[in-house]
């Protein structure tokens, strides 16, 4: 028997018309992510506890099978402006809409309701787990001098896998990232301060996902509630130019707007509406007294508490 190769491995992602209805992804459908690995059977295991006259196991049953899927996507947009990114179906599958104003932008906001869904092809040099029914959340990792990314934990229903030959991907609508730098992340406002020299930006959507299985019921995975939250590291500023953490004790909110990217299709704006300030802490980086913000999201006029809009 021929050896199967890690490295020849393909995710296919597609919208579902119908909730766990497979709408059969083919190459188009193929997705640029990194770090990509699955959890092919994810269960409850139930042991049955027997009372015996002798030592050993007791038999176990299963419960709750379902799979999950993770992997990042480069933090970029389609190469167009006014055209969704590959992954744009996978962010409709986290809680969001997606809004298009052709040749101009595509807004992707927070819903509380009519949650979309995916399915998503994981192929491994002719082994394809089929996932339907996907839901998941997603953070991101924007950090100095590196690729920013966009980290999504996906939820679906199990099918059995099958012998399958590989896709045959064609990459599109996914441009290249730029670093996350001075020279390509063009702004960065927080509480009304523009100047703040930024490390590292983690935002987390905060989605509770949760698998049911019930009598009388289809199997479904359900989102349920989000709390998104972030941290943010910044050059420790001085007192005059922003007190951080007279904004923590007083309670201010403020805003956060983020842009980066610098050439038409391929720009991302990261804007929150309400940010709320945790506890200040000091850190160090080269010898840099760096301060570290931890922060919490909350919806203005609600489903807005945090957009991404790519032109």
């Amino acid at each position: 028997m021929a050896a199967k190769f890690y490295r020849k491995r393909t995710l296919l992602a597609k919208i579902e018309t119908t909730y766990g209805t497979d709408p059969t992804p083919s190459g188009s459908d193929a997705v640029k992510v990194r770090n990509l690995a699955i959890t092919p059977v994810e269960s409850e295991v139930i042991n049955r506890d027997l009372v015996r006259s002798y030592l050993g196991n007791s038999p176990q049953l299963i419960a709750n099978t379902r799979v999950s899927v993770t992997f990042e996507v480069e933090y970029c947009g389609s190469g167009a402006a006014g055209t969704a990114p590959r992954y744009g179906s996978i962010l409709k599958a986290c809680g969001f809409s997606e809004t298009i104003s052709a040749g101009t932008s595509v807004t992707y906001a927070p819903v509380s309701s009519s949650f979309s869904s995916v399915t998503l092809y994981y192929s491994a040099d002719g082994l394809r787990h089929k996932v339907t029914g996907c839901r998941g959340t997603f953070s991101l990792n924007l950090t100095a001098n590196q690729i920013p990314v966009i980290n999504f934990t996906m939820t679906g229903l199990y099918n059995a896998p099958t012998d399958t030959a590989d896709p045959t991907p064609t990459f599109t609508n996914q441009a290249d990232p730029q670093i996350f730098n001075d020279t390509n992340t063009t702004t960065f406002s927080l509480f009304s301060s523009s100047a703040l020299p930024l490390q590292s930006c983690q935002v987390d959507v905060g989605n509770d996902i949760a698998y049911r299985e019930l009598v009388n019921s289809d199997k479904e995975v359900v989102l349920t509630n989000r709390a998104a939250s972030g941290s943010f590291v910044i050059e420790a500023p001085t007192l005059a130019t922003k007190d951080f953490f007279a904004t923590a004790v007083a309670g201010t909110t403020g805003a956060l707007n983020l842009v980066h990217g610098t050439n038409a299709g391929n720009i991302i704006t990261l804007a929150a509406p309400v940010v709320s300030l945790g506890n200040p802490a000091y850190s160090e980086d080269q010898g840099v007294i760096m301060l570290n913000l931890p922060v919490t999201f909350a919806p203005s006029s609600g489903n807005d508490e945090l957009t991404l809009t790519l032109t």
